[in-house]
């Protein structure tokens, strides 16, 4: 068994489903499970219908009739309208249209159930169009496989339970239909109540990961829009260079920093299994690729680049003037986990505590308000996260480019700078 997986570029428009369509009539030699992200931009677009974001109802209708139609003039352009999978698409925007016309509660519980929406989209439409091309194909919920807890926004899996119910559901399925290809989403997850969770922002390498230690596949494919495991963006860099093959401890390190090729999560369920991890290039999937395994180390030997943009620095300290003690610390990090903020770096000195994350206007008045009782707090925004693996002074100048350094830390291999952007 083979698990694929086909992020939002690889399906982005009626060419490239085809494209990725071919790609799979050219692998069903096994049977294949294929998970599907949310297509081109959706989940942004998605994140913009949260209940309490939109300013009105008519610019949540505006929203709708925007999504709807981007996926509505996919499908005309792969399928005939009488084709049953517009009945299903119709069915799944009239439940959008009812979850994004609630009141505001939880923004992470509301957040999970607008957004998890683009997969169960994107791969309705993709298994339609496959079946209506001859491609056998069989939708499945992974919202009743993948469980995790009600940790909204980055659902923890239970990875016993997951992997009885995948056995349960997707090999029955295998066996009992014989047939050679499932489709299911990434990204999404449920709970043992019937709610949906997610598993954190491009999670859905991750659930390709959960399926592929559950199944004990083969090995496991992602199809990216490069040829493979680039030692920095090609957005930043012209000229990048292409890594052959990448160890496990390496990938999880690189990916942790915010390598925007794999999510954080993808590496560990496979590293224990010992399958190997192919990322490949969906516009020319003949190439050979790059591959994460149990490798002595990554070949060939590089600098490695990863940046990470729209990043906030929040300076926090004791209102009281008094030292940031461990009581401090431990009443900070329990709100960042109430309000599941991720830190991606952190420093802190006698008098304060200084962590980097990701800039998100809400949680970011909500952390404000939860602290500001006990602590003041000063932040900057519109800043940019530099990490650089094998790094060397030189590198790090050019990288810089005479801009002002917030806050540094270096270790032997990596050194990391927050810098105005």
């Amino acid at each position: 068994m083979k698990v694929f997986k086909f992020g939002g570029a690889s399906v982005n428009s009626a060419d490239a489903i085809r494209n990725m369509a071919e790609i799979v009539r050219q692998n069903l030699h096994e049977p294949l499970v294929v998970v599907v992200s949310a297509m081109g931009k959706t989940t942004n677009l998605l994140e913009k219908l949260i209940p309490g974001i939109p300013a009105s109802d008519d610019e949540r209708q505006s929203l709708l009739k925007q999504t709807k139609k981007y996926h509505y003039d996919i499908a005309t352009s792969l399928m005939d309208s009488d084709d049953p999978t517009f009945r299903k698409l119709e069915n799944l925007f009239a439940q959008l249209d009812k979850a994004t016309s609630q009141p505001a509660t939880n923004y992470n519980y509301d957040y999970d159930q607008t957004v998890s929406f683009g997969e169960l989209i994107s791969t309705t439409l993709i298994s339609g169009f496959l079946n209506s091309i001859g491609i056998n194909s069989q939708w499945i919920d992974i919202r009743q496989v993948i469980r995790t807890n009600e940790n909204y926004r980055e659902g923890i899996v239970d990875f016993e339970t997951t992997r009885w119910q995948a056995q349960k559901i997707i090999n029955s399925t295998f066996n009992n239909l014989n047939l050679k290809l499932i489709i299911t989403q990434g990204f999404i997850a449920g709970t043992g109540s019937g709610t949906t969770t997610t598993l954190g922002r491009e999670g859905s390498d991750y659930s390709a990961s959960i399926l592929s230690y559950c199944l004990d596949a083969d090995y496991m494919t992602i199809w990216k829009d490069v040829p493979g495991f680039l030692n920095a963006d090609p957005k930043f860099f012209p000229n990048t260079i292409k890594i052959n093959q990448i160890p496990y401890n390496e990938a999880i390190e690189l990916a942790y920093y915010g390598a925007s090729v794999i999510h954080p999560k993808t590496v560990k369920p496979i590293q224990n299994k010992g399958i190997r991890l192919h990322i490949k290039s969906f516009i020319n999937p003949s190439a050979e690729g790059s591959t994460i395994g149990p490798y002595d180390g990554i070949e060939p030997l590089t600098p490695l680049y990863i940046f990470k943009n729209n990043q906030v620095l929040i300076s926090i300290q004791p209102k009281d003037f008094s030292f940031i003690a461990e009581e401090n610390l431990q009443n900070i990090f329990a709100v960042l986990a109430k309000l599941n903020i991720r830190v991606n770096l952190m420093q802190n000195s006698a008098l304060s505590f200084s962590l980097c994350i990701d800039y998100n206007e809400i949680l970011l008045h909500q952390l404000r308000e939860a602290l500001e009782n006990d602590f003041r707090l000063v932040y900057n925004t519109g800043l940019q996260l530099i990490t650089i693996r094998y790094y060397n002074q030189q590198i790090i100048d050019q990288i810089v480019a005479g801009r002002r350094i917030l806050l540094q830390q270096r270790s032997r291999t990596t050194t990391q700078l927050l810098v105005e952007a």
